[in-house]
């Protein structure tokens, strides 16, 4: 009873702090409403002078009002007494009283680190660390760790019983939580990494690679904003995935980070259907792009095979096979498709005075006949329709042909993957898949941009309407949004790749185009990948990354996800085919062994089995199977509530649940030519219960 007393009596007192800094909290925000009520009422002046004052006090109050108002899960998260006797507090957000004193430290702050980083070995100074547990302003908990026993002063309570395992036993819900109040030194590391070049971040499952990729973001922006303000992209497997980690960035004070799946990385296309496992390496490996290049230089379907002019009582054609020979020759010229319609046409002009001339003995004058013949409705209707602007989505209907697509894959792809492409190629109603979407890319490039027609008038007022009426710099930034950025933006100034072990090498051409000027942050793990050619795809990630010098690597070796029970069976599965010094190692334990369900009826002991960990847990509960059965899956548990989501194989790449049910795992492994470590990646899902239910004993053999 007295351990009781004693630890209501510290959260008593920390709960009075935490009040004082959410009653400042309220002042600061008041004062950046008065901030900009007041900017506004200055820019009344219409002085030019007036106006440049408004635009800087409303920009700097607005982005403050933004980060106050934001919903934090605890602002308050820990403390560090210091042996000199100083105190700091850490948070979600630097706060400071009336006087301009510290009462919160950021925790992005250098001052910060120690609270991550401090140790028995190497204490930086810190006597006590406090991990203060909030649901908004209410503490609930607080858990002690003492780093210099020898300098602890008369009066200094220590109180707790391990914060971060505390932490991992909570329920998880339907998005990603922060873990900026439990951060391990192994990944404050990684976090706090120097911007420039490019840093890996490499571990297994449960590392918490994600949450330290999202948090270095975060911490990147709040180093240096004005370097990262042209953008950070966040990169990763699937718009489940993004969603669930959508949260993270947010609650940290970030909102401006772009997240997008690699289904949506292409502007104006959102692909969320996922080819066979042979259909996406065809599509993902470099031998498409050799196909890429070969049908753009062919005519387009419709396109007229013979043009006939009359000049000067002659006939000029020219035949299917020398028009096969002029767009050739302009190919060879190596111009974009869609910027070549003038190189074209110069070629077919010169072509035809040729024959002009070879029919006239020279008695034409050449620069007439160019002018008269350039200057006639059929020869431009002509070239219109022989050169006509191509997209890429065209290119990849007119590939739906088998024929064509085999003519165009020559030796590069066998004769069953072009039967198995063409056919998703050719059903245009089923929408583009994820790894059509990097396909779409290449062309783009390839084909370059159609040429560009003058607004219409709607267009253009719209457009002056929208940049007439604004008068501030926060209102100017939401005209820029309201207008859109150029498309296919390429400047980003840091990239981050999650999932990285599994994209094809024409997903990583794509990324490289959007982070050609960015430094980058790569996360993996080489035992979940799914793409069978690892050195196809490496020297593809290397072209994308560019000559970059500066490189610093991260290995995460601490699995914080599952208990020990639940990755011991995982690990089992790839323990043949990995080095085991890949695996990390899971330091927690419940006692709860994984339940392994041989049954005759799947789909009915499937329900009991996410009925009974609904029960027996208070988060989440994930079904998982292969992306086939993954609408079926669905429509098992449809009437299970919330609480379970069903996914397929690769939707479960980077997501936990607290309870999992793993469907048929001999198809996992049947699935694709990296089956065993799919099944690997939906093992290690669960954080507290997995139930397995299999027709048969088959996957473990």
């Amino acid at each position: 009873m007295q351990g009781v007393s004693i630890r209501q009596a510290e959260i008593a007192a920390e709960q009075q702090y935490v009040d004082k800094v959410y009653a400042r909290l309220l002042v600061m925000r008041e004062e950046a409403k008065a901030m900009i009520a007041a900017a506004h009422e200055r820019g009344l002046e219409r002085l030019p002078a007036a106006l440049v004052e408004r635009d800087a006090m409303v920009y700097h109050a607005t982005r403050q009002l933004k980060s106050l108002e934001a919903e934090y899960e605890g602002l308050v998260f820990g403390r560090l007494d210091q042996a000199s006797g100083e105190i700091f507090y850490i948070g979600r957000l630097g706060v400071r009283d009336a006087d301009f004193d510290t009462m919160v430290i950021d925790w992005r702050a250098p001052v910060a680190a120690a609270f991550y980083q401090a140790t028995a070995e190497q204490p930086m100074d810190v006597v006590r660390r406090r991990v203060i547990r909030c649901s908004g302003g209410k503490v609930l908990h607080v858990d002690d760790e003492l780093l210099t026993p020898d300098a602890v002063p008369e009066g200094l309570t220590v109180v707790g019983d391990g914060a971060l395992m505390a932490t991992l036993a909570r329920a998880r819900g339907p998005m990603m939580r922060d873990i900026v109040g439990t951060i391990q030194r192994e990944q404050d590391d990684a976090i706090r990494a120097p911007a420039e070049g490019i840093t890996e971040i490499t571990g297994g499952p449960g590392t918490g690679k994600t949450a330290v990729a999202l948090h270095r973001a975060a911490y990147l922006m709040y180093r240096n904003r004005r370097r990262f303000n042209s953008g950070v992209l966040v990169v990763g497997p699937s718009p489940v995935f993004m969603n669930y980690i959508s949260r993270v960035l947010p609650s940290l004070g970030e909102d401006t980070v772009e997240l997008r799946a690699l289904g949506e990385v292409l502007d104006g296309v959102k692909a969320t259907r996922t080819d066979p496992a042979e259909v996406a390496v065809a599509k993902g490996s470099l031998r498409m792009r050799k196909v890429l290049l070969n049908i753009m230089k062919e005519a387009p379907p419709g396109a007229p095979s013979e043009l006939r002019i009359v000049y000067s009582g002659q006939v000029l054609k020219l035949e299917a096979h020398e028009l096969t020979k002029v767009r050739k020759a302009v190919h060879s010229r190596r111009v974009q498709p869609n910027q070549a319609r003038k190189v074209a046409a110069d070629a077919l002009l010169e072509a035809l005075w040729q024959k002009a001339s070879s029919y006239s003995d020279n008695r034409f004058d050449r620069k007439n006949f160019v002018v008269d013949i350039a200057d006639r409705n059929e020869f431009t209707d002509f070239v219109a329709a022989w050169w006509p602007p191509v997209l890429p989505t065209q290119v990849l209907g007119w590939l739906g042909d088998r024929e064509r697509l085999r003519k165009a894959a020559k030796r590069n792809l066998s004769p069953a993957e072009v039967e198995a492409v063409a056919a998703t190629w050719a059903d245009q109603d089923a929408g583009w898949s994820v790894a059509d979407v990097a396909v779409l890319d290449e062309l783009r490039v390839l084909l370059g941009d159609p040429p560009k027609q003058r607004r219409a008038a709607d267009e253009l007022d719209e457009f002056d309407m929208i940049a007439h009426e604004v008068t501030s710099w926060h209102q100017r930034e939401q005209g820029q949004q309201q207008l859109g950025r150029a498309d296919h933006y390429d400047h980003y100034s840091h990239v981050i790749v999650d999932e990285a072990q599994d994209l094809s090498p024409m997903q990583w051409r794509m990324l490289g185009r959007r982070g050609k000027y960015a430094s980058w942050t790569i996360v993996g793990d080489p035992v979940q990948s799914s793409w069978p050619d690892a050195a196809e795809a490496a020297d593809a990630k290397e072209r994308a990354l560019g000559k970059v010098k500066r490189r610093r690597r991260f290995l995460l070796r601490t699995n914080y996800r599952n208990s020990s029970e639940i990755f011991e069976l995982a690990a089992d599965v790839v323990r043949d085919v990995v080095d085991p010094d890949d695996l990390p190692t899971a330091v927690r334990s419940t006692g709860l062994e994984p339940e392994l369900r041989t049954v005759p009826d799947v789909p009915n002991q499937t329900v009991a089995a996410a009925k009974e960990l609904l029960d027996q847990v208070d988060g989440t509960v994930g079904v998982i199977g292969t992306m086939a059965r993954r609408a079926e899956l669905t429509s098992w548990v449809a009437d299970l509530g919330e609480r379970v989501q069903a996914v397929g194989s690769l939707e479960a790449k980077g997501m936990e649940y607290d309870a999992v049910v793993l469907v048929e795992p001999a198809e996992l492994i049947a699935e694709s030519p990296t089956g065993l470590r799919a099944l690997y990646v939906a093992l290690t899902r669960a954080t507290q219960r997995l139930t397995v239910v299999a027709s048969d004993n088959s996957w473990r053999e």
